[in-house]
């Protein structure tokens, strides 16, 4: 640091740039937070936006299966019953697109990897994305199970 000193003093401040190695690493930490934080929100709105998705999909299933949830109810089906089958239908939805999305991210994975730095797909990352695509499911399923359960067994046969 006493040759930026020297430097300065002659030419200026602004006239001599000198980066270290932890000059250098510093500034990759902080292109790494950015981008970490920019990715999860990325992330976070997509997860947002599918499981919106999802969500409208399971009460077109609700309204379209109106008079089978009937049925079930009036041959006695409790509530949590209907509550759960939704539940899980919306889940199971989530899984097949959890699954899929693991697939893409590995084949991506091995893409950039041809193409540029090695990169590695941990099991623990491929568990926690799978998860959270089923959690979106349970999460963004609860309404139209709910509105699913609620339906009385004489409307319900009675909807066209």
């Amino acid at each position: 640091l006493t040759v930026q000193r020297i430097f300065e003093a002659r030419y200026g401040h602004d006239a001599v740039w000198i980066w270290t190695q932890q000059s250098m690493l510093e500034e990759l930490q902080e292109s790494t937070r950015t981008m970490t934080l920019m990715l999860g929100a990325i992330a976070g709105v997509s997860l947002l936006v599918g499981g919106i998705g999802v969500m409208n999909i399971m009460l077109v299933a609700v309204t379209e299966r109106t008079r089978e949830i009937g049925l079930r109810k009036a041959m006695g089906a409790r509530q949590s019953q209907i509550l759960l089958q939704f539940l899980f239908e919306s889940a199971f939805l989530c899984a097949l697109g959890g699954i899929a999305g693991v697939l893409a991210g590995i084949g991506a994975s091995r893409l950039v990897a041809r193409l540029g730095p090695r990169t590695a797909v941990s099991p623990i990352s491929i568990g926690v994305a799978f998860g959270f695509a089923v959690l979106v499911g349970f999460i963004f399923g609860v309404y139209p199970a709910m509105r699913a359960a609620k339906l009385q067994p004489v409307e319900a046969l009675r909807s066209d």
